[in-house]
């Protein structure tokens, strides 16, 4: 598994475009496993800092209770309509595990912080008729498909 740091050291347009991607709304989707591994998919927002993807949730919210138990997830950028007359950026996922974190500063927001532990990224987009998909992986570097 890998930090932020890692995908803008080895990919560096990549995450550039990966983050443009994730910044574009504040809201984000964050999918975690409930205790029965059936899936549950919540609001979240994402920072990208110091080399880190981080996100906070409330305590003792069900998320939370879901990341304490089972720290997999997958958070999928804000869908954004594009503008008429254009396909727009695209969209982007991150998949890893959530490790408890302390808060980012004095300042913060009472709650519980996690950095995620990315074990794939993807960016998704079309491009005329096809649809290309390019992810990184930890060791494995950028792998780009197409089809249409």
């Amino acid at each position: 598994m890998a930090k932020w740091s890692e995908i803008e050291r080895d990919a560096a347009e990549f995450a550039e475009r990966l983050r443009t991607i994730f910044q574009a709304g504040t809201n984000k989707t964050l999918a975690t496993l409930r205790r029965d591994g059936s899936p549950r998919i919540s609001g979240t927002e994402l920072e990208f800092d110091a080399g880190a993807a981080t996100l906070g949730m409330m305590p003792g919210s069900r998320k939370e209770d879901d990341v304490l138990r089972d720290a997999r997830c997958a958070i999928h950028s804000p869908t954004i309509e594009p503008p008429k007359g254009s396909l727009g950026l695209g969209d982007a996922k991150l998949s890893g595990r959530l490790l408890a974190i302390d808060p980012p500063g004095p300042d913060a927001v009472p709650g519980s912080y996690f950095e995620l532990d990315i074990t794939e990224a993807v960016v998704t987009w079309v491009e005329g008729d096809r649809l290309v998909m390019e992810s990184w992986h930890p060791g494995r570097g950028i792998q780009r498909t197409s089809r249409t």
